[in-house]
């Protein structure tokens, strides 16, 4: 089973706001998940980003891939250098 760590959207239309999930990575975007490490909302300024760094370091280090997206999350809230 290959794991991801990729955002969810939720939030309104037009106020997206998004969770830092970790799922299966044949599961759709707004689908079943395994976990939730943290939130991203970008229409604040700047952007608030929340994530759970042993969460995420853990599921890291279990062999899970970050998508593009979450990557640069990861990098901008310290979890993960570049």
């Amino acid at each position: 089973m290959a794991v991801k760590i990729r955002l969810t959207r939720m939030g309104d239309k037009k106020a997206p706001f998004y969770r830092v999930i970790v799922a299966d990575s044949r599961a759709p975007r707004d689908g079943r998940f395994i976990e939730v490490i943290g939130t991203y909302n970008p229409l604040t300024d700047p952007a608030e980003i929340k994530i759970d760094a042993d969460k995420a370091k853990k599921w890291l280090k279990n062999g899970a891939t970050p998508t593009e997206t979450a990557k640069q999350l990861l990098v901008k809230s310290g979890v993960i250098e570049k």
